[in-house]
């Protein structure tokens, strides 16, 4: 009763598996390309965009801060060192991250403060947020006093970084305040004209 499987497998016949037809691999490859075409990613022209961007951002926001129609008394951000006094850390000196942090705030307000339209109708207002901001300025002042004097602590880092983001909120609401100013105006001018 003992066969032998070599003459087993000689014995069971096996049907001809079946043939591709010629060209097929080719075919396939054409119409999977026309179905899912390759997307071709060209970061090159991408991170070139991104980076005129940033520049002309930069430059703009140097411009409009030197053009800007504010008193000199008043100080938006105040990060510059004062000379004659040593040299000091800022919340930008701990880490990359809120160095990070730090220049978008600065960034921002230096923006909305230039694009900031001063009139006789709004002056008023502006030199109340100013007033504010200057308050704001002030603390942060005093607050990075307090992180040299006692060093970089949890609670010194927050309150910097609250303070700036009062400051940029401080600056969107006083956008805000001139523009319904200036439509509330625009409205009342309309309606005496008609």
């Amino acid at each position: 009763m003992s066969k032998d499987i070599r003459k087993l497998f000689e014995e069971v016949h096996v049907p001809d598996e079946p043939k591709i037809k010629s060209g097929h691999e080719k075919r396939f490859l054409e119409r999977l390309e026309k179905e899912l075409p390759e997307q071709r990613k060209n970061y090159g022209q991408q991170i070139a965009m991104v980076a005129s961007i940033i520049v002309l951002l930069g430059v703009s926001i140097l411009y409009f801060s030197d053009h800007q129609n504010i008193p000199e008394n008043e100080t938006v951000v105040n990060k510059m060192e004062k000379p004659g006094k040593p040299q000091s850390i800022s919340l930008g000196d701990l880490s990359p991250d809120l160095n990070k942090l730090e220049n978008y705030y600065v960034a921002n307000i230096n923006l909305e403060l230039s694009k900031l339209e001063v009139s006789e109708k709004n002056k008023i207002i502006v030199e109340s947020f100013m007033g504010q901001l200057n308050e704001l300025n002030d603390e942060y002042s005093e607050l990075n006093r307090e992180l040299n004097e006692m060093g970089p602590n949890d609670q010194t880092i927050t309150a910097m970084i609250k303070n700036l983001q009062l400051r940029l909120q401080l600056m969107r609401k006083l956008k805000e305040k001139t523009k319904k100013l200036k439509t509330s105006k625009n409205e009342a001018v309309t309606k005496t004209n008609i």
